[in-house]
Formats: C-alpha cells, sequence, structure tokens
C-alpha cells in the first residue's frame, strides 16, 4: 500500500460514461468466469491455480471505468479497487451496484477493495468518530459486489502506544458490523509504516485475537520484505486465513531500507524469490487471487493497457517458473 492515501493521488480525470464502458467490455470481454474461485478451478487458461487480479493502483491515473475496460481487454480475472474511486463514482452520480453488474458482465469479478483508512484508532471516541467513514467505506464496496474490504490500523503511532488486544477487539467489531450490516469481510493489512501492524505476524495476532471465524490478513509480498517478516512463515498459515495475496517484486539496485512502495517493479523483474514464495502458497492451500499490486510512477506514465497486459504476462510466468 502507498505512503499517502490521499484522494487527490487516486483518480484525476472524469470517469466514462456507461455507455462507454459497456461499448468498451463488449468489445473486449474477457473470457474467464465471473464467479469467486472454487476448489479444483485453474485460471488463465489453465496457467494458474488463481484467479489474477488488477490492483486499479497499478494504472493510474485511468479513471474508474477505464480501468475496468482495461482489466478486461488484459485479460484479468478480477478488478481490486480503491475506496476513493468508488465515493467518487458515486459523488459524481455513478450507481455503484449498477457498475458492480457492468464488472461481472465483462467477465470479472471484485475480491477485494482497498480500504478502510484510520479504521483502528486508540480511542473509543476516536473508534466511534470514524465508523461514520467506515461504514460508507463498507456499504460502497458492498454495492460494488467485493467480498472483503482492508482494514488499514491507522492512525500511526508507536509501536509502544499501540494496543494489539484493543486493535483485535476493535477488528472483532468491524467484522460483525462489515458481515450483519452490509454482507462484506474487513481483512487486516501489514504495512512497513504502521509500527503496530508492520508485519505479518503482528497482523495475524490481531485477526486470530479477533476470536471471529471470519477474520483474515492480506499478505504482501514487498512489506514482507521491507517489514521484516521474511517469507519463510508463510508456509506456517493456512491458505484460507488469507483475504487476497498481494503481487509484485522489488527492485535489484536498491538497498532493502531504502524501498518505498513506489519502487515495486513487476514481478520477476526484481530480487524477491517469488517462485519459492508461490510454492509455499500453494501449499498453504490459498484459493482466492493473486493481485498485482504496482505504484511505480514510472509505469503511470505509460500506455495503461500496455503496463496491465505486461504486469498479467509476468505473474502468469512467475507461477509457471513456481510449476504450480
Amino acid at each position: 500500500m502507498p505512503r499517502s492515501y490521499s484522494r487527490r493521488d487516486l483518480i484525476k480525470s472524469a470517469p466514462l460514461g456507461a455507455a462507454t464502458l459497456a461499448a468498451g467490455c463488449a468489445s473486449t470481454g474477457n473470457a474467464q468466469p465471473s464467479e469467486q474461485p472454487t476448489e479444483t478451478q485453474r485460471w488463465q487458461g489453465g496457467a494458474s491455480p488463481w484467479p489474477i487480479c488488477l490492483d486499479s493502483a497499478t494504472i493510474r491515473p485511468s479513471t474508474l471505468t477505464q480501468k475496468i475496460r482495461i482489466a478486461t481487454a488484459a485479460g484479468y480475472d478480477a478488478i481490486e479497487p480503491w475506496e476513493g474511486e468508488l465515493h467518487q463514482y458515486e459523488q459524481e452520480g455513478g450507481n455503484l451496484q449498477d457498475l458492480g453488474k457492468r464488472v461481472r458482465d465483462a467477465g470479472l469479478f471484485v475480491p477485494s477493495v482497498i480500504g478502510l483508512w484510520g479504521a483502528i484508532p486508540p480511542t473509543r471516541e476516536q473508534f466511534d468518530a470514524s465508523l461514520t467513514d467506515t461504514r460508507r467505506r463498507m456499504r460502497q464496496a458492498a454495492d460494488l459486489g467485493a467480498e472483503f474490504i482492508q482494514v488499514v490500523p491507522q492512525p500511526a503511532r508507536p509501536w509502544t502506544e499501540f494496543d494489539p488486544k484493543w486493535a483485535a477487539d476493535r477488528y472483532r467489531e468491524l467484522l460483525e458490523i462489515g458481515i450483519n450490516d452490509y454482507n462484506i469481510k474487513p481483512a487486516m493489512v501489514f504495512v512497513e509504516f504502521l509500527e503496530g501492524s508492520k508485519r505479518m505476524g503482528q497482523a495475524a495476532a490481531i485477526a486470530i485475537d479477533a476470536d471471529h471465524a471470519e477474520g483474515r490478513i492480506i499478505p504482501d509480498v514487498f512489506h514482507m520484505l521491507i517489514g521484516g517478516t521474511g517469507f519463510n512463515g508463510l508456509k506456517h498459515l493456512n491458505g484460507d486465513f488469507f483475504a487476497i495475496f498481494q503481487f509484485n517484486d522489488a527492485p535489484a539496485d536498491m538497498p532493502v531500507d531504502q524501498m518505498r512502495d513506489e519502487h515495486r517493479v513487476y514481478p520477476g523483474d526484481g530480487i524477491l524469490p517469488l517462485t519459492d514464495i508461490l510454492v509455499d502458497l500453494k501449499q498453504t492451500g490459498f484459493k482466492r487471487c493473486v493481485s498485482l499490486e504496482l505504484y511505480n510512477p514510472t509505469y503511470w506514465e505509460q500506455d495503461h493497457l500496455t503496463v496491465a497486459k505486461t504486469g498479467l504476462e509476468k505473474t502468469v510466468a512467475v507461477i509457471q517458473q513456481a510449476g504450480v
């Protein structure tokens, strides 16, 4: 996840109209089915045991409707948008339920939306105040048809001021609200710049201690590297514990302690042991989406369909190299 969550960084141009989106989907329809993955289903013409998803931040600043059309044309199975895009779409008069139907008609599905910013502040008063935006974001993600929405335990604070028990209790509340009121499942993220949830083990502890059957986390291979988690712990977890698996690579020409989200590169173009990671991921029994998540400004400046196609091709190539 990027360090800045400002909406101005998400979408800067007006969305295409519904007619344009429908025409684009009809002319470039993805042959992949739109339903959620099954136990035995393979994807990408049999090349992948997981559906491949496009995180919409990979092709900023295209509009949300353009991103859906691009994901369809490039051959993805799913798309993972950001909540700011959904909010802007709705604020400009769009209907998210109708848009969700167009997504499904295009052969895609929405596994997850990013995210619930500021969702676990340190006090009851702040948490209660945050629920206005949290509920809106849950409802918008549910209207689009998402199964999960990502919980970001902001605001950032020193680990000595982050109470894991408090976070687990509030995460349980978010699960109850999401599932009971909106039919959507919040899932915990871990990111390097949040001291209380920078490593996979910290996010896992929050999700486990929430003591809820639907508690889950969202691994990201880049933050597994820069946050200090490493990769050997993956094999010790059950794949159903992962809501979605964020995929990318880390550059070879930069010290790890200098890496930031904008330095992510295409899978296979960097130093991460991606084939080993995917072998372990398969052995966990994980069945949900592998999501290409890049925030590299050099890609944003390129043709977005080319970027999307290249990212998909490189992701599938690494999966094939892993032999899973």
